[in-house]
């Protein structure tokens, strides 16, 4: 039979996995959305690129189809831009959506493992209030850690999707 602290940990075992799952299915829900986006926006430049050949073959003038292959490359490059822009924008709100995930799980899940640790100690001959203390700064500065690096990244991404451009 497990005792009190072993089932404590075991079930932030548990926790930790169904959190870890979550963040997966996150992941693989974004990547989905990306490359969708990436396979629309591919068939949309081609599509176009056949439109804009069959209508450059029939152009006499040679400064009708260097104009119309020039807005042809606008327009492709413009559709780039913005799928980049959207690509920044889904992948800046997945990785808040993590960032907030990993946080709150540290917070609980710290806050949980801290209280397993410390009754494990409790029954040890060295001093287990300065390895509680230890231990908590531990779980703090990781979360602390965290944070700051989830709000870098977040603010990187979120400046690239608001970079001014067409649309």
């Amino acid at each position: 039979m497990a005792t009190k602290p072993e089932q404590t940990v075991a079930d932030l075992q548990k926790k930790n996995l169904a959190a870890a799952m979550k963040l997966a299915q996150l992941s693989i829900e974004n990547s989905q959305r990306i490359l969708q986006l990436q396979v629309d926006v591919a068939r949309d430049i081609f599509d176009d690129g056949v439109a804009s050949a069959k209508t450059l073959a029939q152009v006499k003038s040679p400064q009708d189809a260097m104009e119309m292959r020039s807005r042809y490359a606008q327009q492709a490059a413009e559709k780039m831009f913005a799928c980049s822009r959207t690509i920044a924008e889904i992948t800046a709100d997945m990785q808040a959506q993590m960032g907030k995930m990993v946080s709150d799980q540290l917070n609980t899940g710290g806050q949980e493992m801290f209280d397993a640790m410390q009754q494990m100690l409790q029954g040890m001959p060295l001093n287990s209030h300065a390895a509680a203390e230890a231990l908590q700064h531990t779980f703090d500065n990781a979360r602390k850690t965290l944070e700051q690096v989830s709000k870098a990244s977040t603010d990187a991404f979120a400046s690239f999707a608001q970079m001014p451009g067409k649309k």
